[in-house]
């Protein structure tokens, strides 16, 4: 078994699933795979049962019984990896978003520079996004922006759903206790590793738009980021992160 693991949340991705996973298992440094699939209806997951056969040991597969959220599949995937031996968690898109290239460069930042968190950035020096119109890469932006003003976290891509863990930073946090679904998910995480002391890095990454499948993103998602926010910066004033 490898000691890291990249967790990819899907929910209809089965005309990206198979080239991704194919992609990351083709990188020179060993990765195990969790597919954490919410029973999705273009039967994704009957396709990584396929795949399973091909690569036993290393490409592993977790079905839940309803679509509930980007932050509930990744917390699903995260004590996973905890009951295992993993060393290195990583959070990764199915739509090709993520360059599966960089995974090595995002390891390598914990593993050899010593660092307990690594994030692949779109912001860190300028805006490196391809395919999105510009209206939502202002938002994006702006999202950020409004994020490190209101928390105070010294990260520039708030939002940035690319990441990876030292086991000890999600051992450290009481993952019961995420509250956020959606990107505000991901703003929570970051925060509450910050908050404890963990030691983070931002490095360079050219995000992608997804050219196969659908968005996920939805009106109430972009709400509770807005919103969520304030709720993690007033709890933490508070003493209650």
């Amino acid at each position: 078994m490898s000691h890291k693991l990249v967790i990819i949340p899907t929910y209809n991705e089965i005309e990206n699933i198979e080239k991704v996973v194919r992609n990351i298992f083709s990188q020179p440094v060993n990765f195990d795979i969790l597919v954490v699939d919410d029973s999705s209806l273009d039967k994704t997951w009957a396709l990584v049962q396929k795949l399973q056969e091909e690569f036993k040991g290393r490409l592993h597969l977790e079905i839940r019984k309803s679509k509930s959220g980007l932050g509930k599949a990744y917390l699903h995937g995260f004590h996973w990896a905890l009951e295992r031996s993993y060393d290195y968690i990583f959070e990764m898109d199915a739509d090709f978003s993520h360059n599966p290239n960089d995974l090595i460069r995002l390891y390598n930042t914990c593993l050899k520079d010593g660092f307990d968190m690594s994030i692949g950035s779109r912001y860190i020096t300028g805006v490196n996004v391809i395919n999105w119109p510009m209206k939502r890469v202002l938002l994006s932006w702006l999202a950020s922006k409004y994020v490190k003003i209101i928390t105070g976290l010294p990260i520039e891509d708030t939002t940035a759903g690319f990441i990876c863990y030292h086991r000890k930073v999600l051992e450290d946090m009481d993952l019961n206790k995420i509250k956020f679904v959606g990107y505000a998910f991901q703003i929570e995480m970051k925060f509450k590793a910050f908050k404890k002391g963990f030691k983070i890095k931002e490095i360079p990454v050219i995000f992608t738009d997804r050219t196969k499948g659908k968005s996920k993103m939805s009106t109430g998602i972009i709400k509770e980021a807005v919103f969520g926010v304030m709720s993690l910066k007033l709890k933490s004033l508070l003493g209650k992160n």
